[in-house]
């Protein structure tokens, strides 16, 4: 899903820190704050056109109330970013994770060549905040909500000036619990969300971090990445698969843990991409990505760190059904 999360004292709001410390565990019913995600502002006669031969989804489905999850891809089909889309009378918005700030809108500049299309960075100029619920709050002067499925549940986006994030935020906080980082990272984590540096990087294809039901339109025009999708759900089959993991014996897990099954323990068949402990499932459990033939729900791996000489025999875990929870 690629999302991104604001510390609230970005803005200089002293008076907001205390809803870091009323964060929630379980993200329901809450608010977060993804105003450190980049945002682009797509302008001209082309933009539609041209967005839509750049990523994986149909943005002509993008409306001003509802958003487009979808995936920018390399001609391997390979990762660039994931990004939500939502569409304005006369603009278009992108977001996507605060790490591809540097990459993302030279990914989609180095494509254009004689479109009448302007890529602006405006992630200084808007805040966003997202709140999980099945109807959005109601706000004094305010209804300009953009449904977005950013947790894999119902959810709702708001789009504001930089200059009202203080004042909306604690508008919002009357009305929800704010769910911090930590919170959002265990959230997504228990939900199977892939995230950009995480799940998601320039290795993998789409379809592998399980983002083909929320990213990928089959009956769309041609896009960048397109001939290697289709040649994937053809043949029905991936290299490797984003998996839930849950350790078997109560010890923590941890990124980059590496994965091997139980009887070949010096085989390697995959690695551990993100973990936390869950307090809802009162386990310690992981993402990771796993090779055919050894990601089966139910199977047994072991997971240890690389070349690491304690516990040589790892920590055993096994693969279940996404989302955790």
């Amino acid at each position: 899903m690629g999302v991104g999360f604001a510390p609230v004292r970005k803005f200089g709001a002293v008076a907001f820190q205390t809803a870091m410390k009323s964060s929630i565990s379980s993200g329901e019913g809450a608010v977060f704050d993804l105003s450190d995600r980049v945002k682009l502002l797509f302008t001209g006669a082309d933009r539609l056109r041209f967005l839509n031969g750049q990523v994986s989804n149909n943005i002509r489905l993008a409306t001003e109330t509802r958003s487009v999850h979808a995936c920018v891809l390399s001609s391997k089909g390979r990762m660039d970013a994931d990004v939500f889309i939502s569409s304005k009378p006369n603009s278009l918005h992108v977001d996507a994770d605060a790490a591809l700030h540097e990459t993302l809108q030279e990914r989609f500049e180095r494509y254009l060549i004689a479109d009448d299309v302007a890529i602006e960075d405006v992630t200084n100029e808007l805040a966003i905040f997202h709140v999980t619920e099945n109807s959005p709050p109601v706000l004094p002067n305010e209804s300009k909500w953009i449904a977005a499925e950013r947790f894999g549940a119902p959810g709702w986006d708001l789009w504001v000036k930089v200059a009202r994030h203080d004042e909306l935020l604690q508008e919002l906080l009357t009305r929800l619990p704010f769910c911090d980082h930590e919170c959002a990272e265990k959230l997504r984590i228990e939900r199977g969300i892939p995230r950009w540096g995480f799940e998601l990087t320039s290795e993998i294809i789409p379809i592998e971090a399980n983002l083909e039901a929320s990213c990928i339109d089959y009956e769309k025009g041609c896009y960048i990445g397109q001939e290697v999708i289709s040649r994937m759900k053809m043949s029905g089959q991936t290299n490797k698969r984003l998996c839930g993991l849950v350790s078997k014996t109560g010890v923590p897990l941890a990124y980059g843990m590496r994965l091997a099954p139980v009887s070949e323990e010096n085989k390697d068949v995959g690695w551990i991409s993100s973990a936390v402990r869950s307090e809802r499932l009162e386990k310690f459990i992981a993402l990771g990505f796993v090779k055919r033939g050894f990601n089966q729900v139910g199977t047994l791996l072991r997971a240890r760190l690389p070349k690491s000489t304690k516990d040589v025999k790892g920590i055993r875990v096994e693969i279940i059904t996404l989302p955790f929870v």
